[in-house]
């Protein structure tokens, strides 16, 4: 798919979060800084962004701000809007309900500490060619176990064979994993509440409406959330 077939120019990166789980590497800087296989987090996700020909990028923050907002800004590719959360942390619905009016409709959202490899073309070409405003208010990009390197959780998804998505039951295994990456429509987040809220309440009301599917991710993707999971990760990352 050429650069111009995606679906948007733009995506909302997720960075305002406390990094709890990376302590103590997020005491004096934000998770999106810390560095893995020579560069920064965040890096890593800007870079496919760039690569797969996606314009901008609108960043949230809020932790140690200021260190996030000039390593951001510092950048050429993709050019870098800062949607700023110092005086309150949004979460991930409150950041892209503040961001809104910065974003086109639909937008590309992903977490600031995302790491993935490619398979036959990026994430990105893959959610645009399937993306379908008519049916869905998001599309989120999942992945089996199988793909999904350090991860040890139950999943969080099941997907009909039209694609979509339902939440896994308790006491169950789902076989699809959130990635951190999605496509989203503005009526996704239509009425939105105030405040700090988490995306998973318009996942809910988008699933309740048939509305929110999943697409299968072709490559790999890491869950890079504690320390431990970094060196792994490099390892997995030399190899690929």
């Amino acid at each position: 798919m050429s650069r111009a077939a995606l679906a948007s120019d733009t995506a909302m990166v997720l960075a305002a979060g406390l990094g709890k789980r990376m302590r103590p590497l997020t005491a004096a800087q934000p998770k999106p800084l810390v560095r893995v296989a020579g560069k920064a987090l965040i890096d890593h996700a800007m870079d496919r962004l760039a690569e797969a020909g996606v314009a901008r990028a609108v960043v949230n923050v809020h932790y140690l701000a200021d260190a996030l907002e000039a390593h951001v800004l510092a950048r050429a590719r993709p050019k870098v809007t800062i949607s700023d959360e110092r005086a309150c942390l949004l979460e991930t619905g409150g950041g892209m309900a503040k961001a809104l009016p910065l974003l086109p409709d639909p937008f590309f959202a992903l977490n600031a500490d995302n790491i993935w490899l490619d398979g036959p073309r990026s994430a990105f070409a893959d959610l645009s060619q399937r993306w379908d405003p008519a049916i869905m208010d998001a599309l989120l990009l999942v992945v089996p176990h199988t793909r999904a390197a350090n991860f040890a959780g139950p999943g969080d998804f099941y997907m009909d064979p039209l694609g979509r998505l339902s939440r896994r039951r308790d006491g169950r295994i789902a076989p699809f994993i959130f990635t951190g990456i999605q496509l989203v429509s503005h009526r996704l987040l239509r009425e939105a509440p105030q405040g700090p809220f988490s995306t998973n309440i318009l996942w809910d009301r988008a699933i309740a409406e048939g509305r929110l599917y999943g697409l299968s991710f072709t490559g790999l993707w890491f869950e890079v959330g504690t320390p431990a999971a970094i060196r792994p990760t490099e390892e997995a990352l030399k190899r690929g």
